[in-house]
């Protein structure tokens, strides 16, 4: 899902892991060439994938490519077991939603009602709480904040407020986002800031409805990946008691609406987004405002695949190390200024699966075999809230006791060499400190994440294996280009997120030189191969949220 990111060059992390001897001693990592990587991404983001969305005939074919490829790398399948033998997909039950008609949504403050465009002014997703019709007849509306409930840190948006019946309006981000210091990391987004934590926490609330109001800042993307992301087909891993996560009602609204409707409501927005940065902070009713909904949805259920393929460990076939991209995008939506309805994802995420693909060819070609097995994940549903590798995380094909690690590949550059790298957030573990020690024989230096309050951290599939305990990481690529440094990798990464992130531009190039990729991929190459031949099993850091889970399964890797 990610774009790669300006960063600034900084070095250093925090937990000794000495692999400088392990990499001496290493053979020559193996060449990936530009061209295969090139193609791979050409043929993947073609119109004719349609935007490789699950659930559309695109999925059959991206589905059918992948496994191809895979065979042609030589690798073994390493799915769903049937019948005894592994396939090359794991089924992943989807729940499927769409809109039936238009929704029609009014907001209203005393005698005033407004009509809302749907994707302009909002934008509302088709229901995943099990409804098949949203008919909501003016229910008040109440602003939480940040919508926060986290009592380690003695925090509460939602003090002494009933929700029942009500819509909650909520800021994104968390409350250090504009001060920079606080009980939640400073700048650096906690899971508390994401989308997708305002939504379930509403929900454990009792919420009728969740109104996310969308500034760009915070949330690290125009109104255009908000709209393209939420008002067309919507997919969730199928639950038994969905409304327990999913309030009826879940939208965006623009900053502007946001303005205006507290205004209306005799409230200050920046004020009271103020007072929201404070445990101080009292949920506020909007004096007269309510709204209305209705809509109908069709809802189904379908079967999503995850790809798979592996490589069997010589000695220790029961321990995995994974490599991981996502296959999935948008598929085909509203059209762009120039009539496009085709969302192609190149860089996201045409880029991860050349990697992948490119990744397994190099195992499958070395000598001897691995130690360990070495598993290669194209998961689905990325774009829907990491559903194929959350589905994966909830029912593993392998034991995620004995998965040493996790290496995610998501939205790479397909620029030109860098002499710098970064990773998606700031988990300190002993995966990240080889990573940054190998890199140094490969004359990369690490760059920390740069924009730790846009959240990366909890955007891409390694965070479903993350957050039960495996040490994992998402790769990004580096910004201080050999060519133009600095200026030309910020650049880069600025016109991609303004011009193309989650929009039909994001096409294939025959300029991109794809030499960054080829540089880059050694470097995950030799961390994979070390872990798989070697008895190392990485850990968090003291103090990770992710210690703990991992630390309650430490018995079975003895």
């Amino acid at each position: 899902m990610k774009t790669f990111r300006p960063a600034f060059l900084l070095c250093g992390i925090g937990l000794a892991w000495s692999a400088a001897s392990a990499l001496a001693a290493d053979p020559a990592a193996p060449v990936f060439d530009p061209q295969r990587l090139s193609q791979i991404v050409k043929t993947v983001s073609g119109d004719d994938f349609e935007g490789r969305a699950p659930a559309t005939p695109a999925e059959a074919k991206t589905v059918d490519y992948l496994v191809a490829q895979f065979k042609a790398a030589g690798l073994a399948p390493g799915g769903d077991l049937e019948g005894g033998r592994r396939a090359w997909t794991q089924s992943v039950p989807l729940v499927k939603t769409e809109f039936r008609g238009t929704p029609q949504i009014t907001l209203q403050v005393g005698a005033q009602r407004d009509a809302l465009a749907q994707g302009e002014e909002f934008s509302v997703r088709a229901a995943l709480d099990g409804s098949t019709a949203v008919s909501i007849q003016q229910a008040p509306l109440v602003f939480v904040g940040y919508g926060v409930s986290a009592p380690e840190r003695r925090w509460d948006d939602y003090k002494g407020v009933d929700l029942k019946g009500k819509i909650a309006v909520v800021l994104v981000n968390d409350p250090d986002f504009e001060t920079g210091s606080g009980d939640f990391g400073g700048k650096a987004m906690t899971y508390y800031g994401r989308w997708t934590y305002k939504f379930e926490e509403a929900a454990r609330q009792g919420a009728l409805g969740v109104l996310i109001v969308h500034e760009t800042a915070p949330a690290a993307y125009g109104w255009a990946t908000v709209k393209n992301s939420n008002t067309a087909t919507m997919l969730d891993i199928e639950r038994d008691k969905p409304a327990a996560v999913h309030p009826k009602l879940e939208a965006w609204i623009q900053r502007d609406v946001a303005v205006e409707l507290l205004r209306r409501a005799g409230l200050d927005f920046e004020a009271q987004k103020k007072l929201a940065q404070t445990r101080e902070f009292q949920p506020q009713v909007l004096k007269d405002a309510s709204l209305s909904a209705e809509y109908a949805i069709d809802r189904q259920v379908i079967v999503s695949k995850n790809v798979v393929g592996r490589i069997e460990g010589r000695r220790h076939p029961g321990e995995t190390v994974i490599y991981s991209a996502h296959w999935d995008h948008l598929g085909v939506g509203a059209p762009n200024a120039k009539g496009d309805r085709i969302y192609n994802g190149a860089v996201d995420n045409g880029t991860g699966l050349a990697a992948l693909i490119e990744m397994g060819r190099a195992f499958a070609g070395a000598r001897p075999r691995p130690d360990r097995s070495v598993v290669f994940l194209a998961v689905t549903a990325e774009e829907r809230g990491l559903l194929g590798s959350e589905f994966y995380g909830a029912r593993p094909l392998y034991p995620l006791a004995k998965t040493v690690a996790v290496i995610n590949m998501d939205a790479l550059s397909p620029e030109g060499t860098a002499r710098n790298f970064s990773t998606s957030g700031s988990a300190v573990s002993q995966l990240q400190d080889l990573l940054v020690e190998q890199a140094r024989g490969f004359g990369l230096a690490y760059a920390p994440d740069p924009h730790p309050e846009a959240g990366y951290f909890f955007r891409s599939d390694h965070f479903s294996f993350a957050k039960r305990g495996v040490p994992a990481l998402s790769f990004a690529s580096g910004n201080d280009l050999v060519e133009g440094g600095l200026a030309a990798g910020e650049a880069a990464g600025k016109a991609y997120t303004a011009e193309r992130y989650h929009q039909p531009a994001d096409e294939w190039r025959a300029d991109w030189s794809f030499a960054g990729m080829a540089h880059d991929l050694p470097l995950l190459y030799r961390v994979g191969e070390t872990l798989a031949n070697s008895r190392r099993w990485p850990e968090w850091g003291q103090g990770s949220e992710f210690r703990a889970i991992r630390e309650a399964s430490r018995a079975e890797r003895r």
